[in-house]
């Protein structure tokens, strides 16, 4: 049985990412890692003062989710938005057989679970301009596209279930 393929669980701010990334990673016996820990302190704080990410801001914080991930070809699940299609490329060009889980919502339902979450520097103000940002997966893309409005454990059975 070879090893699973690294994940990257993809989606919008406040999409559950890191929840279902931690319950996978579990499940799987891989590493997590959020990659919210890999942003450095300058995008932290444009984030947390309203102001959403430039490409320029996003690129090195990329190739270091990238890099992190072409360290755990034997498997490994991150949590990261990965919303253009050019940022997953980035990250594929670190780590070529990387799969994504892409956890997908309606703007309401998102900023309800935005207003209610505490403690992180994403303001739910900038949702918008995620949604506005996010391509989803192509056809040609490796990976899978589930709702979020059921929860984490069901979400990551549907995962397993579509053939990770």
């Amino acid at each position: 049985m070879r090893p699973p393929a690294p994940v990257v669980v993809m989606g919008v701010s406040g999409s559950g990412k890191s929840t279902v990334g931690m319950k996978l990673a579990h499940r799987l016996g891989v590493p997590f890692v959020d990659a919210d820990a890999l942003h450095p302190p300058a995008n932290i704080a444009k984030m947390a003062s309203g102001e959403p990410l430039d490409d320029d801001d996003r690129r090195p914080w990329l190739d270091q989710v990238g890099e992190w991930l072409g360290g755990h070809r034997g498997g490994g699940v991150v949590s990261c938005s990965a919303l253009k299609r050019a940022y997953r490329d980035q990250l594929r060009a670190h780590c070529p057989q990387v799969r994504f889980l892409h956890l997908a919502g309606s703007p309401a339902l998102i900023g309800v679970r935005l207003a209610a979450r505490t403690g992180h520097f994403m303001p739910a103000a900038l949702l918008r301009s995620q949604f506005d940002a996010l391509e989803p997966l192509g056809a040609d893309e490796s990976g899978v596209t589930l709702s979020v409005d059921r929860d984490a454990d069901a979400i990551v059975e549907d995962y397993l279930r579509a053939g990770a």
